[in-house]
């Protein structure tokens, strides 16, 4: 067997490992992806909720210092959630692209961008390039629990009660990515604070038409009320974007193990070509061989005779 023979089945063998490795990690994420979904599925209608109840006490509170913006904002806080593990596409690029485009519109209006990192390969990112972080998570992408976004949530709002001159902040970012389907995964940005009340979505009115809406009554007052839900809310709304991060990490890195496994069979087929052109180039040499020392053994017969 020739060298370059051996090189190529060499690299097939290594390559149909690989395909192996990136198939089992393909199906993985496509479990994990379903039980997402179904996490996502379970926090929206709280989620949908706790904002009309937060619009409804909206209503009711105009000079609420959570509702209403800074005269002259100069500092504000971004979260950005990216993941703890790698092998999942462009999900981490596009969320920390997004993070920057909002800090370079943020410094444009005179406001400081305080960075708040979730994720091991976003903490990573910031850390080689010398980029300060307010505070990090880390190990908590994978499968986000209700308590680890209160901490969160907690930390942020701490920051927001604070005045600006002992390090506070006068606006909350969420920078997170939006699960759009299996194929599609966006990069977003939203103002959690100072509020900013979301609209219900179109198909939500439609599916709740000819239903009453709820009516609310808040004792011993809307201002203690919204004291008490704010927090709640705030903690709500980074728990549901952990959830759909957390989607469409496990959808992003699908599809890059199945564009891996796609490109690895691609490449064994052409390997497996170039192999057999290199076995037939042999076969071809050695016949040649054969011929060429049978002829020289039929004309060294002939004349000696």
């Amino acid at each position: 067997m020739g060298a370059q023979l051996r090189i190529y089945r060499r690299r097939i063998r290594s390559t149909r490992s690989m395909a192996k490795i990136t198939r089992a990690m393909e199906l993985i994420a496509t479990t994990r992806i379903t039980k997402a979904q179904r996490a996502v599925q379970a926090a929206d209608p709280y989620a949908r909720e706790i904002t009309r109840a937060v619009s409804a006490l909206a209503g009711r509170v105009s000079d609420h210092p959570l509702l209403a913006e800074a005269e002259n904002p100069t500092r504000a806080a971004i979260l950005v959630i990216t993941s703890d593990k790698g092998l999942a596409g462009a999900y981490t690029t596009n969320a920390i692209k997004e993070a920057e485009s909002l800090a370079a519109l943020l410094r444009e209006q005179g406001k400081e961008p305080v960075l708040y990192v979730v994720g091991r390969k976003g903490v990573g990112y910031y850390q080689f390039r010398d980029r300060p972080m307010e505070r990090t998570w880390e190990e908590i992408t994978e499968r986000p629990t209700y308590p680890q976004a209160k901490e969160i949530g907690t930390a942020l709002m701490d920051r927001f009660t604070q005045d600006t001159a002992e390090g506070g902040v006068d606006e909350i970012h969420v920078v997170s990515t939006e699960f759009v389907s299996m194929l599609t995964q966006r990069a977003s940005s939203r103002r959690v604070l100072p509020l900013e009340l979301e609209k219900v979505e179109p198909k939500v009115l439609e599916a709740e038409q000819g239903r009453p809406l709820a009516l609310y009554e808040f004792e011993p007052s809307a201002e203690e009320a919204l004291n008490l839900l704010l927090p709640q809310y705030v903690a709500n709304r980074i728990y549901f974007a952990l959830l759909e991060s957390a989607a469409s990490q496990q959808a992003s890195r699908r599809n890059a193990m199945k564009a891996a496994t796609d490109n690895a069979e691609e490449l064994i087929q052409t390997l497996t070509r170039q192999a057999n052109q290199a076995r037939q180039a042999e076969i071809t040499n050695e016949i040649s061989e054969i011929v060429s020392g049978a002829d020289a053994l039929t004309g060294a017969s002939a004349g000696s005779e």
